[in-house]
């Protein structure tokens, strides 16, 4: 598949990478120009170009970029096609995001980026810390496999983003419909905590919208007071942190 991505920092790297080498042409983008991508993404056959050229004729693109910085993007992607899958892998953090206040009154976070760039979008690759997603991912069929759960509007859409998680090392979950992807975002059981397979569905199903924007910012806290400002530790810290608070 031709596959564009606009961000390259630590999960669009990664991204990359593994479609890469999974055998997909890919290309990818960032705000400040194609000359400043740095080379370890590109290490496996990524081409880097400008964020214009990242999403011409492509089957996929995949914005993996802070949310706040989607309605950056609208001007560039008004010229994809419609036929073509857009992926999110953005999560909330007000505290590095700014408050937005439809989020904040409980939209959903991808419902709000479908909205900024008109058209729809597969919530996938979110729910996974970027230091996990580097080197946990395994053949399928591997005991306790990691699970990253793939939530669409558009069936055809969502088996497309299910089949790339799969190339990227982890088990794609169907989570349902956008509304419900805000199961996947950050305070709840699925979230950075490495769930697998035979966990997965229980952490969907035990997720608590009112209680999730409390625990993430329980665990921005945490997280900051004992390893800095928006730092992960090492990737078996973080998960255990994050089960501790979440589920």
């Amino acid at each position: 598949m031709k596959i564009g991505i606009i961000g390259v920092g630590h999960i669009g790297k990664t991204l990359a990478q593994k479609l890469s080498v999974a055998g997909h042409d890919v290309k990818v983008a960032n705000s400040r120009g194609p000359d400043t991508i740095e080379p370890e993404a590109l290490k496996y056959g990524a081409t880097a170009v400008t964020a214009a050229e990242a999403v011409s004729d492509v089957d996929v693109v995949i914005l993996s970029v802070q949310l706040h910085r989607i309605p950056d993007l609208v001007p560039v992607l008004s010229g994809v096609r419609s036929d073509t899958v857009v992926i999110d892998t953005s999560n909330y953090y007000p505290v590095r995001d700014g408050e937005i206040e439809p989020i904040e009154q409980g939209q959903i976070e991808s419902i709000w980026v479908a909205e900024q760039i008109g058209r729809p979008v597969v919530k996938a690759w979110n729910s996974i810390g970027s230091g996990s997603f580097a080197v946990n991912g395994t053949p399928a069929g591997t005991p306790n496999r990691i699970a990253i759960p793939v939530a669409a509007d558009n069936d055809k859409d969502r088996q497309v983003a299910m089949a790339l998680v799969e190339e990227t090392g982890f088990s794609a979950i169907d989570a349902g419909v956008l509304a419900e992807s805000w199961r996947q975002q950050p305070g709840t059981p699925c979230y950075c905590t490495d769930v697998t397979e035979d966990e997965v569905q229980h952490a969907l199903a035990t997720a608590d919208a009112a209680r999730s924007p409390k625990r993430r910012e329980l665990s921005v806290a945490a997280f900051e007071e004992r390893f800095g400002f928006l730092t992960d530790p090492d990737v078996e810290t973080s998960a255990r942190v994050n089960r501790a608070l979440f589920m």
